[in-house]
């Protein structure tokens, strides 16, 4: 997810710097969404883990 959202905000800099603005916005709000779900989803697998390694233990 994070590889993403970074492929994404370098195409929106490169975009941005070549004059394009309506893809430059685009690929930066692609890279802030991806960005967000990937942070989600990493605490909600820590919250997760957490959970599973206090029931075994």
């Amino acid at each position: 997810m994070f590889k993403w959202a970074l492929i994404f905000a370098v195409i929106a800099l490169v975009a941005a710097i070549l004059g394009f603005g309506g893809i430059a916005g685009t690929a930066a709000g692609i890279a802030k969404i991806l960005f967000f779900v990937g942070l989600a989803l990493v605490a909600l697998f820590v919250i997760l883990g957490t959970a599973a390694a206090k029931k075994v233990t």
